[in-house]
Formats: C-alpha cells, sequence, structure tokens
C-alpha cells in the first residue's frame, strides 16, 4: 500500500495519457469496424437486391408511377409472374389494383422473399381491417378473391433454374432486372433470360421490360470481380435487346409505353417496353 502512495505524479499523469490514447485508439478501431460492415453490406447487393430499393425510388409516393402505365387487360384474369420482385410490393399492388387470376413474384435472395411474405401479410391484414366497417364493404370483400390465394413468392434463380419451364403465363414483367443479370452472368446469361421468358409465355403473351442503361452498367460494374470480368466482355449492350427479343427470340411487336410518365418520376425514368409473343 505505501509504495502505490509513494508513486511518481509524472507516472501517474503518463498511465493517464496511455488511458487516453487506447481510449482513442479503441474508438478509431470500432469506426473502422463500423464502416468496414457497411461496406460489406453494400456488397452483398450483387444481384442488385437491395433492402431498401423500393424507398429510394418511390420516395414519398403513395403508388409506383410505374403502374399508372399498365393496363388492365394485361392482367386481369390473367397468370403472371414477376422477375426480381425484391420485396414483393408492386407484385402486390398489381394482384390488386387489376385483379390477376394469380401472381408469383421470384427473386434470387431467400430475405427478401421473406419481406415480400411479410408484406403480403401486411397488406392483407390492413385490407381485411379497412373493409370491415360496412356491410357493403365486407359483402365486397367475400366477393373478390382472398390476397393469399393469388400472390405467391418463391426464391429462384432464374437464369439457372430451367426445372420451372413447364410453367406457363400470360404476362411476365422484368422491372430493372437485366442489368444484374448480364453483370452476373453475361451475355450468355442475358439470352437464356430472354429464352427462358419466350418458352414460359403463352401464345399472345406479353413482356414487360424495363432495362436499365449502359451508363448504369458502368455505375455498378465493380460490385464483384465476376461483373467486372462480364461488364468488359459484353458484346450485347442494353441498345440492341429489342432486336435480339424481335429478330433472335420471336416476339412479334414491341410498345414503349412510358411518352406519358413524366420523366424522372419518383426515380423511375427508364423506358418500359411491352413485347407480344
Amino acid at each position: 500500500m505505501k509504495a502505490e502512495e509513494e508513486r511518481n505524479p509524472g507516472d501517474m499523469e503518463a498511465e493517464e495519457e496511455e488511458e487516453v490514447m487506447e481510449e482513442d485508439n479503441n474508438e478509431k478501431v470500432n469506426e473502422t469496424q463500423t464502416k468496414t460492415k457497411k461496406r460489406k453490406r453494400k456488397a452483398i447487393a450483387i444481384f442488385g437486391n437491395y433492402r431498401n430499393y423500393y424507398g429510394y425510388r418511390t420516395r414519398d409516393l403513395e403508388e409506383d408511377p410505374r403502374l399508372m402505365l399498365l393496363k388492365k387487360e394485361w392482367f386481369e384474369g390473367k397468370d403472371c409472374l414477376d422477375i426480381g420482385c425484391n420485396q414483393g410490393l408492386i407484385t402486390i399492388s398489381i394482384a390488386k389494383k387489376f385483379f390477376c387470376q394469380s401472381i408469383c413474384g421470384i427473386d434470387i435472395d431467400s430475405h427478401l422473399v421473406e419481406s415480400a411474405y411479410w408484406n403480403l401479410r401486411r397488406i392483407a391484414k390492413m385490407d381485411k381491417v379497412s373493409c370491415g366497417s360496412s356491410k357493403a364493404n365486407r359483402s365486397k370483400l367475400s366477393e373478390e378473391p382472398k390476397l393469399f390465394d393469388v400472390v405467391s413468392f418463391r426464391k429462384e434463380n432464374f437464369v439457372s433454374s430451367w426445372h420451372n419451364c413447364s410453367e406457363a403465363y400470360d404476362t411476365i414483367l422484368c422491372l430493372s432486372v437485366t442489368k444484374w443479370v448480364h453483370l452476373n452472368w453475361g451475355d450468355d446469361g442475358l439470352i437464356t433470360l430472354f429464352a427462358k421468358i419466350w418458352r414460359l409465355l403463352r401464345p399472345g403473351g406479353i413482356l414487360l421490360l424495363e432495362a436499365q442503361n449502359w451508363k448504369s452498367y458502368k455505375s455498378n460494374y465493380r460490385v464483384s470481380e465476376i461483373a467486372t470480368f462480364n461488364f468488359h466482355n459484353i458484346l450485347l449492350p442494353p441498345s440492341v435487346f429489342q432486336d435480339i427479343l424481335l429478330d433472335k427470340i420471336g416476339f412479334r411487336t414491341v410498345e414503349n409505353i412510358t411518352a406519358s410518365l413524366p420523366g424522372g418520376t419518383g426515380g423511375f425514368n427508364r423506358p418500359i417496353f411491352v413485347f407480344c409473343k
């Protein structure tokens, strides 16, 4: 005890300085670890599987602006497929607004598929509550198909899963997906995507295609080594997609339906094309 009491004041100050330095170093380490974790979280979205995709693209809008472009006859009473559905919000909205017979949303990310089912349960519950306020609404609700009977989701790598090609659809959506297929599987993956869509569509069926432009590729090709490699070896840029779908795949007609949508509305400023089989 006496030895501790007689310590040199200079030694005590040095110890205090070391403690302060250690705290500063710990803070720097924690800050570095936090930044590293953020970079890792960002790097995970190599397939475009962003967790907050709808949040930054629709902003404060009540409805996805792309829904304004869609025609009821493309969906009402039809079997539909949404490729790369993310959290399933547009999939569910189409089912509610246009009365599909069925619509299946698929995504490569199992966590996003879980989020899609969570959104489905949430929206179905909200609809039930809002329609339970009067006899007229309850009668209307009982006449309409239940949302769970119409909407489904599943995890699937659409490019590589040829086992589901026995299915048949009237309408297929492929919205902001082509870039990620292209960067991860190259030109071959892109052709596989288009060929499989063609095979799954019934005669007279339609493909709704929203493709990212080449500038968008340049912003994202560094997400992985594979994406970087494929980017530098792409021979089929987005500018030739229409020619491929019409001349090589076999679609009969194409129409650009985005002329009526104000440019840049809610973050969606990409043209949407309707291809008819």
